[in-house]
């Protein structure tokens, strides 16, 4: 089974300062697409203006990985945790309910450009915890580095989620092959360039998901960045087409 949401298809939308395009929130609004990729909450991409600040809503625990793009993002929250992130970092945060989170661009002069993914929803009980670290574009070149998993492999992000966070920078002509194990399923966000898979053209702001099948190839056209998740069982079998 192969799903896409086209970035036009995204829900764009302003919260303050905070451009949001959102993929899918299954917890705000399911769908058939949210059901299939269930452990996966929701998919963001978000910008904000230089000196911008937002405080993120969450309705509910969800673990968290943010990736800067361009520019830097600075957060903080009412447990006294503090963080600066900056292009080509990655951030794990458990967000519970509880605690109130704040964010702002750190820079007075640039826009931060940020991709968010939530995986959950996560046990109400469980603590709040973060770290960060950097992938250089080397260790992300024409393979797909773990950025964060359970068990931490390869120095990634901890994850507390049955999921893995991949993220590469392809070369055009570049072709990559992912494994998925039986039950497990993949979405594939195109943070820009064009790629093809099974025929269907992938360009910038695209998403495309994969169940039901032994692997995810994709071949590119044009240099291109993606991040893939792979996921463990969805919260309601998808149907085949």
């Amino acid at each position: 089974m192969i799903a896409t949401r086209r970035s036009a298809e995204r829900c764009h939308f302003h919260r303050g300062k905070l451009d949001i395009w959102s993929t899918f929130r299954a917890d705000e609004r399911p769908d058939a697409l949210s059901r299939s990729f269930g452990g996966l909450a929701a998919f963001d991409e978000m910008r904000l203006p230089p000196g911008g600040v937002c405080t993120p809503r969450r309705r509910n625990e969800a673990e968290i990985v943010t990736y800067v793009y361009k520019g830097a993002l600075a957060q903080e929250n009412s447990n006294g945790c503090t963080a600066v992130m900056h292009a080509g970092e990655f951030h794990r945060m458990t967000a519970a309910r509880r605690v109130r989170h704040k964010e702002a661009n750190a820079s007075q002069t640039d826009w931060v450009h940020v991709f968010r993914i939530s995986l959950g929803p996560i046990c109400a009980s469980a603590d709040c915890s973060n770290d960060q670290k950097r992938f250089a574009a080397a260790q992300r070149r024409n393979v797909l580095c773990i950025i964060a998993s359970p068990d931490g492999r390869n120095e990634s992000l901890h994850l507390r989620e049955d999921a893995v966070v991949c993220s590469s920078l392809l070369d055009p002509g570049h072709h990559i092959i992912y494994e998925l194990k039986p039950e497990r399923r993949a979405w594939i966000h195109l943070v820009y360039g064009e790629a093809i898979m099974d025929d269907i053209v992938l360009t910038a702001g695209d998403g495309i998901g994969v169940a039901i099948a032994p692997s995810v190839s994709l071949t590119v056209q044009e240099a291109a960045e993606i991040l893939l998740i792979d996921l463990g069982p969805s919260l309601s079998a998808p149907k085949e087409q």
